[in-house]
Parts: structure tokens; C-alpha cells; sequence
């Protein structure tokens, strides 16, 4: 798959298919991924903890807060739950830079296929994860193997950054133009 392709596939995955689970050894691959891309000033302050237990994803799951336009959805139904969580954690000092590596490390992990989740009740999701006590977690990133198709959509023209489901369940995610966003070009066109 080209780069381009792999970015514009890279949505974020709601609906799981919980009837297949997710190897130990991929959430682990995924964490060794994000361990070494780009950091700034090389100061790798992130951690990690991954989960494929059935009953620590359970209580996971129960401290998550999904999708917040979707407004008459709570959340995948049990069929549809993910089969792993990876945490990404940060010392409890924080320090600079931590928030700009969190964002790297979490869309290299994305790139795999995953739904980044901040809206959670930490003290439980650490709780579950035993979470060391100078760590939190930042982000917590649900993966299991997509059960629901995610597009992108334009923006209508009420401009609404909303996403949403179709009646056949597809997930649209509308995004800015390129005209809306660039916003200066400077320099020699070499087309």
C-alpha cells in the first residue's frame, strides 16, 4: 500500500469484529512501531501497556467514552467490542514535548488500525492496566479487526466537522477541503 493510500484509510475504527481476536504479539509489534518513530529531542518519556485479556478489556471498555456526535450510540455492542487496547502513557511530571510524542506515537499505532479514545475514567483504565504509579494514561487506542466501513466525506455546506452513519452503516467523515485549509503557497511549481 502506498503512503497516501495508508493515510487516507487510516479512520478511525469504532465497530470491531470480536469473534477475532488480536495476538499479544501485534499489539506488541504496534508498540515496538511507535517506539521507534520520531521523538522530540530523543527523550522517549512514553510508555506503554497492552491488553488482550478478555476481562481486562472488559473493564476497559466500561470506562470509554465513544463517539460523541454519534449521540444515540453508546458504544459498540459486545459482538462489535475491540479484542485489544494498547495505553500510551506519560510520566505523571509530563515534561515538554510529551503531548507532541504522544500525537507521533499514537498515529504510528493508527496507521495499523485502531480508535484512539482520550474521553475515559483514568483511575479505572489504569486500575485494569496496573498502570505504574509515576505513569498516566494519555490515550487509550482500541484495536481489533475493523467491522464497519469508514469514508471520508466533504464537508456540506453547513460545514459541519460532524461524522455519522448512513442507514446502511457507514461511517462518513467529513473533511475540510485543501483550498480551506492551505492557506499560502510560496515557491517555484515544479509540476
Amino acid at each position: 500500500m502506498d503512503y497516501g493510500s495508508l493515510v487516507t484509510t487510516a479512520r478511525s475504527c469504532r465497530r470491531f469484529d470480536a469473534a477475532r481476536p488480536i495476538p499479544l504479539s501485534i499489539l506488541v509489534w504496534l508498540v515496538d512501531l511507535a517506539r521507534i518513530a520520531p521523538c522530540g529531542a530523543n527523550r522517549q518519556a512514553l510508555r506503554y501497556v497492552v491488553c488482550n485479556d478478555r476481562t481486562r478489556n472488559d473493564r476497559v471498555f466500561g470506562a470509554l467514552r465513544w463517539a460523541a456526535y454519534l449521540t444515540d450510540w453508546d458504544g459498540p455492542a459486545e459482538p462489535e467490542r475491540p479484542a485489544g487496547y494498547v495505553g500510551i502513557l506519560a510520566p505523571r511530571e509530563g515534561g515538554a514535548g510529551v503531548r507532541v510524542d504522544l500525537g507521533i506515537a499514537a498515529q504510528t499505532i493508527m496507521l495499523g488500525g485502531c480508535c484512539m479514545i482520550g474521553a475515559f475514567d483514568r483511575a479505572v483504565v489504569e486500575e485494569a492496566l496496573e498502570v505504574p504509579q509515576d505513569y498516566e494514561v494519555q490515550l487509550v487506542l482500541a484495536i481489533g479487526h475493523p467491522a464497519e466501513r469508514r469514508v471520508l466525506a466533504p464537508l456540506g455546506e453547513d460545514e459541519s466537522i460532524r461524522y455519522w452513519r448512513d442507514a446502511q452503516g457507514v461511517h462518513h467523515v467529513p473533511k475540510r477541503s485543501l483550498d480551506d485549509v492551505l492557506v499560502g503557497r510560496f515557491g517555484d511549481s515544479n509540476e
